[in-house]
């Protein structure tokens, strides 16, 4: 690995084209790394991941809109579509916006934490939705996979767009562009205008992750997906695009970052290096923001010592800037106090996630968002004795560069009526490869199981598991076949309805 100082050039002082970082990421995109057991086999167990929570979410109001939508471009040699049957194919850009909404909807997928935020995941549907319309191989889906993976998370470790209040999917966009060049095999160049061409369009605020939060966070992913399969189009038919995008007088860089005088350091591997980034990431055990996952199990540890949750004062998490700021009390948000808010709001409040998690001793993707849920009078009641505080030990992990020292959770003081306390720390979640119980290929297939339960047949679970499992070696007519279905009675919009203009 190598680190690239990235920073903003006036025009008049020239940047050559081999030392922009748009160049170097379309240069690991079109070198022909080799791939090792170990990222073969996540790389299959993400895909696992990802049909679970698609299918999970398959009947859910904004999942059925964006299938609605994609169903209304058909395509006969296009791409499939979760729930959907495997001999109706549709347009990749639409396919990858209904599967990507998908995938995102539960936020229950893997997940990278660094100078920024992101779930690498979400480079999935979009590359496989061009495999499958590109009739492209498995050996070839693969590659395509591990570039989008390599690219979103070293972006990710090199510049933060949570600071200036950029969503995350800037960095997602151009993952997806390099992976899909990848998967094409397309030269340096085209995927280096197409890389540029998916940081352009793809900067938007935060404001889709704060305050009262609403669907678009599940199709913001959707949306940069279908964004990158447009630029890689428009530029194999030779146009061009913003350059240099990241180091420009009037770049994303020098208007929507840093400014003028920032600068960068983002790593990359050589050319010709392995693309092991994906091998950093982690996926969730529990629906709900990255950040709560080690506090959902230490809430789960610290209830068998609660006698009468009736006689607790006030509960204080101490925890990352991250969390603190985002999901936490930091926020300001008194949106994530608010019983009546919504499933995509509770899911980035701490302090409701930790209460039903005390309470329950679990957490489960739908029952524990339910609105009664969130109304029970006694929820509400510790709900609102809970705050957060950020601890400058706790940021530091969060952001060390050592995998294994990463930390992401926190140590929680409960205090008692007597003026007891009870104190409890937990740094990675039980799934997290550091954790007490490390997610195998048996539980990514155990989650696939219990999520898709009454669902799915077990034809069908049969089917897909043993395909994906094979990756590397299917024909590209096998993997137009890497859809999970749905009985057509179970699933909801499986035709084109009259809603909408599509």
């Amino acid at each position: 690995m190598k680190k690239h100082t990235v920073r903003v050039y006036p025009s008049k002082e020239k940047l050559d084209r081999k030392d922009q970082l748009a160049w170097k990421l379309a240069e690991i995109s079109s070198d022909n790394a080799p791939i090792k057991a170990d990222v073969v086999d996540m790389v299959i167990n993400r895909i696992i991941d990802n049909a679970s929570v698609a299918i999970a979410a398959a009947n859910r109001r904004p999942v059925a809109s964006a299938r609605a939508m994609a169903i209304a471009h058909p395509r006969n040699s296009g791409a499939t579509v979760f729930g959907m049957p495997n001999d109706q194919k549709f347009d990749c850009e639409w396919a990858a916006w209904a599967n990507g909404t998908a995938v995102r909807e539960l936020d229950f997928h893997d997940t990278f934490l660094a100078a920024d935020y992101s779930h690498p995941g979400d480079n999935i549907p979009a590359i496989l939705a061009v495999a499958q319309q590109m009739n492209k191989n498995g050996k070839e889906l693969l590659k395509g996979i591990v570039t989008g993976y390599e690219i979103h998370v070293d972006l990710v470790k090199g510049i933060c767009l949570h600071e200036y209040k950029k969503d995350h999917i800037a960095h997602l966009c151009p993952a997806q562009a390099g992976g899909i060049g990848t998967l094409l095999g397309l030269p340096t160049e085209t995927i280096f205008q197409a890389i540029q061409q998916a940081v352009h369009v793809s900067f938007t605020t935060r404001q889709s992750r704060k305050g009262e939060i609403s669907s678009w966070k599940a199709y913001a992913p959707a949306h940069a997906g279908k964004l990158a399969i447009e630029a890689v189009d428009r530029v194999m038919r030779g146009e061009g695009a913003p350059s240099p995008i990241y180091e420009g007088e009037d770049s994303v860089i020098a208007y929507m970052l840093s400014g003028k005088n920032g600068k960068y350091e983002v790593p990359l591997p050589e050319v010709g290096e392995e693309k092991r980034a994906i091998l950093e990431t982690y996926t969730k055990e529990h629906s709900a923001e990255y950040q709560s996952q080690a506090l959902i199990d230490l809430a789960a540890r610290m209830k068998t010592k609660i006698a009468n949750f009736d006689d607790i004062t006030n509960i204080v998490i101490h925890t990352s800037h991250h969390t603190h700021y985002v999901i936490g009390t930091g926020a300001n948000d008194p949106q994530k106090m608010d019983p009546n808010a919504s499933r995509e709001t509770l899911d980035h409040s701490i302090m409701y996630i930790f209460a039903v998690a005390l309470q329950d001793g679990t957490w489960h993707h739908v029952n524990s968002y339910a609105p009664e849920r969130a109304k029970r009078a006694d929820t509400v009641a510790l709900w609102h004795k809970i705050s957060t505080q950020e601890d400058p030990a706790w940021t530091a992990a969060y952001h060390d560069q050592d995998p294994d020292k990463k930390r992401f959770g926190g140590r929680v003081e409960i205090t008692f009526k007597d003026g007891t306390k009870l104190v409890d720390e937990l740094g990675v979640a039980n799934a997290h490869p550091a954790g007490a119980k490390p997610f195998k290929r048996a539980d990514y297939i155990r989650k696939f199981d219990t999520l898709t339960d009454g669902i799915i047949t077990k034809e069908e679970r049969n089917r897909f598991i043993s395909l994906v499992e094979n990756l590397e070696n299917l024909t590209a007519d096998e993997v137009k076949q890497l859809n999970v279905q749905i009985p057509i009675d179970k699933l909801v919009n499986n035709k084109r309805d009259t809603k909408g203009i599509f």
